[in-house]
């Protein structure tokens, strides 16, 4: 080889080997932003697919995406992370999480942020369940992210074969259904009792029916905030579930099979979920299925749903820099075509108008009607005091009280009233542990 030729190869070679050494270092140059979410299985599959879709769509930040796992499991492990000062940049926390996020000094409101940092985010855009319930004096302080109301799910043969063409839309009416359903030996059950029954059965059925669930509108309008819960119809709710137990017209998943698998299998008529079940319902039904609205009482005007899932909330303490990464990931969540996309391919609500006026126009909703049942509900009549949703100190403990007091109920340990009065002495010696430790901050 002559010495132009060696020195042309040497030159290529010196300039690979530069380039392999200076690979890595474009790599670290992005920024990377830490993000803990509770989304398992098909829910968690797709926030990687958003992750990814933003990860290749610029090249200054990497967001790493890491289940946590359930919701009471990532609001417990921030709050540790944060005290440990290593908290992430950006966590997905659940609706009755808000109070505590909220007034626990270790947030940055997420509108103040998109503001700052200049990103076009139409704020008014946001429907309007999903805006009223994450605003604290007139501002977003987390991002919508999954939105969800439960729905009643069917089984549209068990129905016809009892004669009935649907679900009837009260209380009294279902009711019957579901005891003709069982006698007539059309189903093993009626229905099945979800693992988050005090979410649909107990606080939806406030919400739908206009009863207040605490003083001071919920919560909304100040930390001494009681529970009344037990002195409305939430107590003859109660012994409806009761009774629907003992008679085997409501079964409890035992170990093989999980509430929703009670319905998708055929062994119950109905199941009360969030419309986010239908990725799974869709995926594993073996019956002909459909949906409708939560049942009402009879003679009540029905109230929109209660606000259901999760929003992703700003953690204070990271370097100024990485925070032009989290604003820039969020905007992109929130982008109109980014949520039509997450909605259909996961059955949450469109956080916002646009995204919903878009799908409706494509035909979305006309070929996926039961889609829409979560979006009309939740947008139903104007909010009361009763319907607005709920904004209690550590709703997660007092919501465990409640739980455990109505499974006891179950177990026939405790009558209904009972149960609802100890639930509420529990809950309210909670709230006020929580207007102690943050007086005069709401």
């Amino acid at each position: 080889m002559d010495k132009t030729k060696r020195a042309f190869v040497g030159g290529l070679l010196a300039a690979g080997m530069l380039a392999g050494l200076a690979a890595p270092s474009t790599a670290q140059q992005r920024t990377e932003i830490q993000f803990w979410h509770a989304m398992g299985g098909v829910l968690g599959e797709r926030v990687d697919e958003i992750v990814k879709r933003y990860n290749a769509s610029q090249a200054r930040y990497t967001v790493v995406a890491t289940n946590k796992g359930n919701y009471d499991e990532v609001i417990n492990g921030t709050i540790a992370a944060y005290r440990a000062k290593k908290a992430p940049h950006i966590v997905q926390i659940y609706e009755r999480g808000f109070m505590t996020m909220l007034l626990s000094d270790a947030i940055v409101p997420v509108q103040d942020l998109m503001t700052e940092k200049k990103k076009r985010i139409d704020w008014a855009d946001f429907i309007r369940p999903v805006a009223s319930y994450y605003q604290y004096k007139g501002k977003l302080m987390s991002m919508p992210f999954n939105s969800s109301a439960p729905i009643l799910w069917y089984n549209k043969e068990h129905f016809e074969k009892a004669g009935f063409t649907a679900p009837g839309p009260t209380w009294q009416e279902l009711d019957k259904q579901l005891y003709a359903i069982k006698s007539k030996g059309i189903a093993e059950c009626g229905s099945s009792l979800a693992g988050d029954f005090f979410w649909s059965l107990i606080e939806n059925y406030s919400t739908v029916n206009d009863q207040p669930f605490g003083t001071k509108a919920n919560g909304y309008e100040g930390l001494d905030t009681v529970f009344v819960y037990n002195k409305t119809r939430v107590v003859e709710q109660t012994k409806r579930l009761k009774k629907w137990i003992d008679d085997g017209v409501m079964q409890i998943a035992g170990q093989g099979l999980s509430p929703e698998q009670l319905y998708t299998s055929g062994k119950c008529a109905t199941f009360f979920a969030s419309t986010a079940a239908h990725g799974s319902v869709e995926r594993n039904a073996k019956i002909k299925w459909n949906a409708t609205y939560l049942p009402w009482e009879k003679g009540a005007t029905p109230r929109n749903s209660s606000i259901g899932g999760a929003t992703l909330w700003v953690m204070k303490g990271q370097k100024a820099e990485d925070y032009d990464g989290v604003a820039d990931f969020l905007a992109f969540v929130a982008s109109p075509d980014l949520q039509v996309w997450w909605s259909k391919v996961t059955g949450y609500v469109p956080i916002t108008n646009r995204a919903y006026e878009t799908a409706k126009k494509e035909g979305y909703y006309t070929a996926n009607p039961t889609r829409e049942i979560a979006i009309l509900q939740l947008n139903r009549g104007t909010p009361t005091a009763n319907s607005q949703g709920f904004h209690f100190g550590n709703y997660t403990q007092s919501t465990f009280a409640l739980r455990q007091e109505l499974e006891a109920v179950w177990a026939n340990k405790k009558t209904p009233q009972e149960a609802l009065d100890d639930a509420v002495r529990r809950g309210n010696e909670i709230l006020r542990q929580f207007e102690k430790l943050h007086a005069g901050k709401y």
